[in-house]
């Protein structure tokens, strides 16, 4: 047997619960895998905000327990890359999986790229998507409060996003094609038993109309008779539509490739292998009667079994062996505790409950915004920079200011000296900001700065108008280790992409605290920042900077908002707005990089 350095056992490509699951069972087993993400880890279930009927999580929500899933199969030794697939070649004992980070050799393929939401092509509906036409409830349902909305589907995410929306909404409108729901009578019992839905069936949208502050009327269509008419919200004011017809699979890369039906799913046989021997398929992609996180694992599992003995038959076929792992994390865990409870005669115990801790005395002394845990990540990273930062206040007198200060004043006491703080103080603007800069300079704000030869705080062009916390937090704390180096790895295509960006280029990040999609583009576009000084990226809590919503007539988070100088002196600044979640490389593609 010949080992093969090049070489894995088998690519998963996609990184949601069926890709991580199967990861998970291969690396258990000794065999090296590969998953292949081409934006973020996790799948669709990241922007649910609450999971409630996952087996044996009591509650939960979708990014946490996909952040779980991925440290499983992390610590069993699968190994991880960002890169999208851009074409197979499966003939032949050995596959390969071209990608835009180049080609990858593997025995076995698993095909787990999910679906994403459909768009169902009503008059407005790409024009004014971000701008009253939403498809994440979890994201964007705090920017309809008090008004009415509309929500299109009769299936379980139309349901169930219907009676999460009446958080918001003054009203929830659910428009179903059919003479009633297509999901579990007890998920539609919900929606259709709350006070403040109502059903209309038969129903189909054919279009929306705007005005200058947001979406003022809605066509809609009888589908058993025909007629249309023309709805609107009871006070005559703006509302919102959000689309939940069902998902449309991503299987572009497999088209032509294996077997599809007539939908563009992957048609897969008893153990989910499909037309190409060696070729499987799990999760929402396939031809499946019910679509959810628990099929997508079980699927996973089921996948990764058979995967196994297939690139064992394969390996003792052509002698060729990948570097398997032969230990893991979670072995290593194991083994440390066991030789500490050898060494004390006891077995391993959990650590006491501190009394006084943030969990019990939240808002007291030092605990007032960390717990223990968080504390503790804080000192990881802490310990991992490599120079000093200052973070720079910008402050008036408003309370919102007053508790920024608090938040950053306690980082900084963690920091260990990594971190200190200078204030610019001004007085209260009452709300307003000016919009005339394409970074408008909204307080309160933090700026991180780096410490120039002459001592002096030199701004890197990242900061935050609010307070980083909620969902913000983690970017927040990774964009100061990118700042203070050595910062998250880039490949060097990435690395040579951000290099090339030689003409200043303005990002303003419009994002919700709420949001579990804007952190992913915070931070994507910060750590462009912190790699190249001619970006400047500034995100905006956009519930405390209502002028900027107003301005860009936002309806959906995140919003960037990308200015670029003009050709010349003469010309005007170039400004182009952009809303969805983005990878370093999807911001890449924005920027022209």
């Amino acid at each position: 047997m010949q080992q093969q350095d090049d070489l894995y056992d088998v690519v998963v490509i996609g990184g949601g619960p069926a890709g991580l699951t199967a990861g998970l069972y291969l690396a258990r087993a000794r065999y090296r895998v590969l998953i292949l993400e081409k934006a973020d880890f996790g799948g669709q279930i990241t922007i649910t905000s609450e999971v409630v009927n996952y087996p044996g999580v009591e509650r939960t929500d979708g990014r946490k327990l996909t952040a779980t899933m991925r440290k499983q199969a992390q610590n069993f030794g699968a190994e991880f890359k960002i890169a999208e697939a851009t074409g197979l070649d499966v003939d032949g004992d050995i596959k390969v999986v071209h990608t835009n980070r180049g080609d990858i050799r593997c025995f076995g393929i698993l095909i787990a790229t999910g679906a994403s939401p459909r768009k169902i092509g009503f008059t407005g509906e790409q024009e004014y998507a971000g701008r009253g036409v939403a498809y994440c409830a979890t994201c964007d349902g705090e920017f309809f409060n008090g008004r009415e909305v509309i929500v299109v589907g009769g299936g379980f995410a139309a349901a169930e996003e219907s009676v999460f929306l009446t958080k918001y909404a003054s009203k929830v409108t659910i428009l179903v094609r059919e003479g009633d729901f297509t999901c579990d009578a007890a998920v539609a019992a919900e929606a259709k038993n709350h006070p403040k839905i109502e059903v209309r069936y038969h129903t189909q949208l054919e279009g929306v109309a705007a005005g200058s502050g947001g979406l003022t009327e809605a066509t809609l269509r009888d589908t058993q008779t025909g007629e249309t008419t023309v709805w609107k919200p009871a006070d005559d004011g703006t509302f919102g539509v959000f689309v939940f017809a069902g998902y449309v699979p991503q299987t572009e890369l497999v088209r032509g490739v294996v077997e599809l039906d007539d939908h563009g799913y992957v048609v897969t046989h008893d153990y989910l292998e499909t037309s190409v021997p060696g070729v499987y398929a799990a999760g929402d992609l396939r031809v499946k009667n019910l679509r959810q996180v628990v099929t997508a694992t079980a699927d996973g599992a089921i996948a990764a079994v058979e995967l196994e003995r297939y690139a064992k038959q394969l390996s003792e076929k052509t002698g060729l062996v990948p570097p398997r792992p032969t230990t893991s994390a979670y072995e290593q865990q194991e083994e440390k505790a066991a030789k500490a409870a050898s060494a004390s005669g006891t077995s391993p115990a959990p650590a006491p409950q501190r009394s006084g801790s943030a969990s019990s005395v939240s808002g007291a002394g030092n605990h007032a915004f960390f717990d223990d845990a968080i504390r503790q990540q804080l000192a990881v990273v802490f310990s991992r920079m490599a120079r000093p930062l200052v973070l720079k206040l910008e402050l008036d007198d408003s309370p919102l200011s007053k508790e920024l200060q608090a938040f950053i004043g306690e980082m900084t006491t963690l920091s260990d000296g990594k971190l200190s703080t200078v204030v610019d103080t001004a007085p209260a603007t009452g709300g307003d900001v000016s919009l005339d800069d394409p970074l408008p300079d909204a307080r309160p704000n933090v700026r991180l700065c780096t410490i120039g030869a002459n001592g002096e705080p030199q701004e890197t062009g990242i900061a935050f108008h609010g307070v980083p916390s909620g969902h913000e937090f983690n970017s927040f704390v990774l964009a100061l280790y990118n700042v203070a180096g050595p910062g998250q790895a880039l490949d060097q295509d990435t690395a040579e992409r951000i290099a090339s960006i030689g003409q200043p280029v303005d990002v303003m990040l419009l994002v919700s605290l709420t949001c579990t999609m804007c952190p992913e583009t915070v931070l994507a576009t910060q750590r462009i920042a912190a790699a190249n000084p001619n970006v400047r990226a500034e995100a905006y809590d956009i519930a405390h900077f209502p002028e900027l919503k107003d301005k860009f007539n936002v309806m959906s988070v995140p919003c960037m908002v990308i200015t670029r100088p003009g050709a010349d002196a003469a010309s005007e600044a170039q400004q182009t707005i952009e809303f969805g979640k983005k990878s370093v490389p999807q911001m890449l593609d924005l920027l022209g990089a």
